[in-house]
């Protein structure tokens, strides 16, 4: 027996799932409101069309950060794998990213006891893996569980839950860890907690800080996964095909855990 589980948001008009500025808009037009201009288009009355119904459709206005998405290694920097290659190599766009990447075995380190804003660094992401009997495989899709999940929508969303750093995000990478995703607005910590540190120590190389391990080892990561907390620690694979936008920085995914019983 096969049971899916539905790991990705709801992409909704109206809810804090961005900051301000940067929210989706979703124009709805039902059946009625179609139909008048079929109905001029087609030479006839309204009246003509079934129960004077034609189509539902919707004009939607978002970003490719936008709900559930894949970010490619080009929206962290315009090089990759400079750890890798002398030099490194032009950055992947979401439609070059391996398909090999996005259905793996997935594991879940679970950080929703992690304080908002903390920084997440290698020896917890060991001490989870210990916890649940997991040794890293390279490929393996790692989602992060973070308190943030439980927020979506709500007013403190983009300021909650925990972050990946530089040295774990590498520490995954250097692991043969390709994908990875957070149930949080970003992979690293939130931006206003970022922000103090950086006022406080005057180091800006804390911006951004997990994303940019891209420009050393080319990964990608999903952000604002949701229903983390329904999926085992292991025992399940993703897949998490983004949505092939030529040249782009990220792409829209249907992120679904598959568990064979």
């Amino acid at each position: 027996m096969r049971r899916l589980i539905d790991i990705s948001a709801p992409l909704m008009a109206g809810i804090k799932s961005d900051p301000p500025g940067m929210e989706p808009e979703i124009e709805y037009l039902d059946h009625h409101m179609t139909a008048p201009r079929m109905a001029e288009y087609m030479g006839v009355p309204v009246s003509a069309l079934p129960e004077g119904e034609y189509a539902a459709i919707e004009r939607v206005r978002i970003s490719t950060h936008n709900g559930t998405h894949m970010d490619a290694p080009y929206h962290y920097f315009s090089r990759q794998d400079e750890r890798l290659v002398p030099g490194g190599r032009p950055s992947l766009r979401i439609d070059e990213i391996p398909l090999e990447w996005c259905f793996q075995r997935g594991v879940k380190l679970d950080f929703r006891a992690k304080p908002d804003g903390h920084v997440v660094q290698p020896e917890e992401v060991e001490e989870e893996l210990a916890r649940i009997g997991h040794t890293l495989q390279p490929l393996d899709i790692v989602v992060v569980n973070t308190r943030a999940g439980s927020r979506y929508g709500h007013d403190d969303y983009i300021d909650a839950g925990c972050g990946m750093g530089r040295a774990a995000t590498l520490w995954l990478l250097e692991r043969g860890v390709r994908l990875v995703g957070t149930d949080g607005w970003s992979w690293d910590a939130p931006f206003s907690y970022t922000r103090r540190r950086v006022a406080e120590t005057g180091d800006a190389s804390l911006i951004w800080e997990g994303h940019r391990a891209g420009r050393e080892i080319g990964y990608c990561h999903m952000e604002k996964l949701h229903n983390l907390e329904a999926l085992p620690s292991t025992g399940f694979m993703i897949a998490a095909f983004p949505v092939k936008i030529h040249r782009a920085s990220a792409g829209w995914v249907r992120a679904v855990a598959i568990i064979e019983e």
